[in-house]
């Protein structure tokens, strides 16, 4: 047998790698200890995610109320419930209206202190700390603050608008249907401007030198370079933070929850303080279960539309 032959042979005899799950289950073996240590943690994500979300969704399909000892199936009809129920309607208008207004505003000014603070400025350090301490703030002492300010009696809101004459009487920032939402959201934007801060911090200091020194050169300054170079190089960033930031909005319900209970007259009725109420005031978690697949729906085709129409913009 000639040594071609033999090589042929020899390599025909090599068994192929296994592919798929095969594949896996015998990196598995390899790396038995890895997962030995990854156990704990599987287990408790299992336990609390994967079980708690697959027990939520076989609820949405029945009427499930702790009070009743019957859970009949439904099937369906908590979700087509959904579609006459006017008070769903209007938490996903007030969560739109939330979402519209506070994003837009955390993401707008966190940029601006960013760019202001990556400037070679004089004690940068305590004004980033400055900025950044309301994030580390836990969110139901911000809203108690907060609510103390917008007290219609005795709060610092009122106090320095009288005094500075903007306006004639104490405004009800909290009980007055028109102003609710607005305090909400400023109370908000209080809370995230910092976190928006720092990731846009992240995103100018990627940025190369070389970039503003070439603008330098041919006349770019000020708002060209910022328009020019400055948003495109932080399109990532910005996508980030925008995905990130909707998720949180749609999700709201500390803030609403401690100060205004869903008031008044339900214009700060979100969709997850409705899910609260239904599933823990009203016992109804077949119901509570349904609305919060459909907020899962609506987070995920959100989410889904700006990775597929902002993507293109993004620099990798």
């Amino acid at each position: 047998m000639s040594a071609f032959d033999t090589a042929g042979v020899e390599f025909g005899s090599v068994k192929p790698r296994p592919t798929g799950a095969r594949r896996v289950l015998r990196d598995m073996r390899k790396q038995w200890s890895a997962y030995l240590f990854l156990a704990p943690v599987l287990l408790l994500f299992s336990v609390f995610t994967v079980f708690s979300v697959g027990y939520a969704f076989y609820l949405s399909f029945h009427e499930w109320n702790i009070l009743e000892p019957a859970k009949p199936f439904v099937g369906l009809d908590n979700y087509t419930r959904l579609l006459e129920d006017g008070r769903f309607h209007e938490a996903i208008i007030n969560t739109m209206y939330y979402t519209a207004v506070s994003v837009p505003l955390t993401m707008g000014l966190g940029l601006l202190v960013a760019l202001l603070l990556n400037t070679q400025i004089r004690i940068r350090g305590l004004f980033r700390t400055f900025f950044y301490l309301p994030v580390v703030t836990p969110l139901v002492i911000a809203s108690i603050i907060w609510k103390w300010v917008y007290n219609g009696d005795y709060g610092l809101a009122n106090y320095y608008l009288l005094k500075f004459n903007l306006i004639d009487e104490p405004l009800l920032w909290l009980a007055d249907p028109n102003l609710a939402m607005p305090s909400v959201i400023i109370t908000s934007v209080w809370k995230s401007v910092g976190f928006a801060m720092v990731v846009y911090l992240a995103g100018l200091q990627s940025i190369p030198q070389d970039y503003y020194d070439a603008a330098k050169i041919y006349g770019a300054h000020g708002w060209r370079r910022l328009r020019d170079i400055t948003v495109p190089l932080l399109s990532s960033t910005t996508l980030f933070l925008l995905v990130i930031s909707i998720l949180g909005s749609f999700q709201v319900f500390t803030q609403i929850f401690v100060m205004t209970n869903g008031g008044p007259l339900g214009k700060t009725r979100t969709i997850v303080w409705y899910i609260y109420t239904t599933a823990f005031k009203h016992f109804n978690m077949g119901y509570a279960a349904a609305m919060a697949f459909v907020l899962f729906a609506m987070m995920l085709g959100f989410t889904l539309l700006q990775f597929r129409f902002l993507r293109r913009e993004v620099e990798y």
